[in-house]
């Protein structure tokens, strides 16, 4: 399984990388600011989804809104 972010590059767990868009984080009112840098992802079952702790939470995000850091 390749895990791509959106500008194509391929990543890996232990990975950096920064939003390119702000997303709201269902389920609280918290919002992650487009250019945060977030540390060590690490890659799950689904290509197009990556696991990071941000904000002292863990939470999902979608490779799409992100690029390699």
């Amino acid at each position: 399984m390749k895990v791509k972010d959106s500008n194509g590059n391929l990543l890996k767990d232990g990975d950096s990388v920064i939003l390119i868009k702000s997303l709201p984080v269902k389920g609280t009112s918290i919002t992650l600011k487009k250019g945060m840098v977030i540390k060590n992802i690490r890659l799950t079952d689904d290509d197009a989804e990556v696991e990071c702790k941000a904000e002292k939470m863990r939470v999902v995000l979608k490779t799409a809104f992100l690029k390699k850091g």
